[in-house]
């Protein structure tokens, strides 16, 4: 049965949703304390948006197709039904750029835009559209790039106590922070996706064809999640060091990874709770408490360590009860962050007057294992 044959689906709108609903724990915990700093990223907003926005959305006016009821009718309508699902009112602008390559990126920080390949218009059906268009809204409603962009500037203000040993180690330590903090805001976006497509399969076909490519005949389901778990739990302690050298350095999680942790969300029954309408809504966004997401933050860290089944994570648990320290510590980490965000903003309030930087958006490209952060998207 084609797509155009396939029976609508009904979705439910989910009515002032707020993002925290999909964001995850440790990604919610790290925005929240960044919204703390009051004013600092309206400054980053308009000082590039300015001219690095302006410049990359003239680039795609120039080179690629703006979507609209008139160019990729079908694109836009599928573009709609997300926006509709996250009860979103005004959507970014949407473009397509060629490339035969499956990616998307949300990119700006005071005008967000989107920008899908070709491929995808190609590759994925209707469902796997709605999944990923609903990703990179997920991306621009939490403000991912806006706050991106402030850790990284922030960094940089620090970059004068790189010459020194100690400084070297922060900042190496900082950026692995920084990392950490990307792969679990592109699970956050995964989650927005799901609810804007509303289809578990579709969402895990869209992380298939981003691993394999867009034809799935001969590919299985089953036999791709076998693959997450042997990811996860599979091979010894060299197994487990090659994938800590694999990702310590990615803004992405790997596709297979990703698919199990959708998957596991969903089977935590926190899917159906947010159709059902248990979510927190956009009005109590002002009300959100630091201590408490962080806390909630050290908590999914504390049930990551005690239920992975990794080679290394199992020897840690067997040596001692380390899940308690390693979450209290990766919890605490955004505390800790905002306490030298706050120390950085007040000794250099103006220091974006000579400085700038090559990343201002989120993309979701590819396989998920690239490391550069001088693109302007985040990537699937």
């Amino acid at each position: 049965m084609s797509t155009d044959d396939a029976p609508v689906r009904r979705r439910i709108a989910l009515t002032g949703i707020s993002s925290r609903a999909w964001e995850h724990p440790a990604d919610r915990g790290a925005l929240v304390a960044l919204r703390e700093l009051r004013g600092f990223d309206d400054l980053v907003k308009s000082f590039f948006g300015m001219w690095n926005e302006r410049a990359f959305r003239l680039s795609y006016l120039a080179a690629g197709i703006r979507v609209d009821h008139r160019q990729y009718p079908r694109l836009h309508q599928r573009y709609a039904e997300a926006a509709t699902a996250l009860d979103l009112a005004e959507l970014p602008e949407l473009y397509v750029t060629q490339s035969p390559w499956l990616t998307a990126e949300a990119i700006g920080l005071e005008k967000p835009f989107i920008v899908l390949s070709s491929a995808c218009v190609q590759q994925l059906d209707d469902d796997e559209l709605r999944c990923l268009l609903g990703h990179e809204l997920g991306h621009v409603v939490s403000g991912h790039a806006v706050y991106k962009t402030i850790l990284m500037l922030l960094t940089r203000w620090t970059a004068n106590l790189s010459w020194l040993p100690v400084g070297a180690l922060a900042l190496r330590g900082i950026s692995a922070a920084m990392l950490e903090w990307w792969r679990k805001a592109e699970l956050s976006a995964d989650r927005a996706g799901l609810l804007a497509g509303q289809d578990p399969a579709a969402a895990l076909r869209l992380l298939m064809k981003l691993a394999g490519g867009g034809d799935l005949t001969q590919i299985d389901t089953t036999a791709f999640l076998e693959q997450a778990a042997e990811y996860e739990g599979g091979g010894d302690l060299r197994d487990s060091l090659h994938k800590l050298r694999m990702t310590a350095w990615s803004t992405h999680p790997v596709p297979v990874a990703r698919a199990a942790q959708l998957r596991q969300w969903v089977d935590s029954g926190a899917y159906g709770r947010v159709l059902a309408g248990d979510y927190p809504r956009r009005s109590t966004d002002g009300a959100a408490k630091v201590s408490e997401e962080i806390k909630a933050a050290a908590e999914a860290y504390r049930e990551e360590f005690a239920s992975s089944t990794d080679p290394l994570v199992g020897l840690l648990r067997r040596v001692g009860d380390g899940a308690s320290d390693l979450g209290g510590w990766m919890g605490g980490a955004a505390g800790r962050a905002r306490s030298w965000m706050d120390a950085a903003g007040r000794a250099r309030p103006d220091a974006t007057s000579g400085t700038s930087t090559a990343g201002t958006g989120t993309s979701t490209a590819g396989p998920g294992t690239g490391t550069s952060t001088a693109g302007t998207g985040a990537e699937r």
